[in-house]
């Protein structure tokens, strides 16, 4: 098992720890993002409506659920899921790289072409032709969205007792591997 810590400044956001962990037996790996100062559950909004959007810094913690709230598009934090640091353009990427991959998948010529319409207006937001709002949901508070236009906010109680909370990394004692 190999630990690695990286810790930087992020411009906008503070300093912060990049942990990875890496399983070299089975392949196994783990990265998330961990702010030096403490944080509560928080959230983070966008709408985006023009291209400049598109270069806008995403923070995103293995415990934040991603949505496009008008696309009624939700990732959420899974057992494997893994922080990243991208821009808006990066995070609807990822977004179009699953949905075409459930596009290959299909079965159904309706599964198909709802696919199509989701792909068809990703690309017409990219292209400044239309908006949707980024929200980011992350109940350890380590996700966010770095634009003047973005707007932060507490969740409330029921947003955190309905978020799932992602992995939770397993800790091993030494005389156990």
């Amino acid at each position: 098992m190999t630990m690695i810590a990286h810790t930087s400044e992020i411009p906008y956001f503070g300093e912060h720890t990049q942990l990875t962990i890496l399983c070299d037996s089975c392949g196994w790996k783990h990265t998330d993002f961990i702010p030096a100062e403490g944080s509560k559950p928080g959230g983070w909004s966008l709408k985006v409506n023009s291209p400049e959007h598109l270069s806008a810094r995403v923070v995103r913690s293995s415990s934040c659920t991603v949505r496009l709230v008008e696309l009624s598009l939700e990732a959420s934090p899974g057992n494997s899921s893994s922080g990243y640091i991208s821009n808006i353009e990066g995070v609807f990427n990822r977004f179009g790289d699953v949905i075409m991959m459930l596009r290959r998948q299909s079965e159904d010529d309706d599964t198909a072409e709802q696919c199509d319409i989701l792909l068809r207006e990703i690309r017409r937001i990219s292209a400044g032709q239309g908006s949707v709002e980024l929200l980011l949901l992350d109940p350890m508070g380590h996700s966010q969205i770095l634009h003047d236009d973005a707007n932060p906010r507490e969740l409330t109680e029921d947003e955190l007792s309905k978020l799932q909370t992602g992995p939770s990394i397993p800790v091993f004692d030494v005389d156990d591997l």
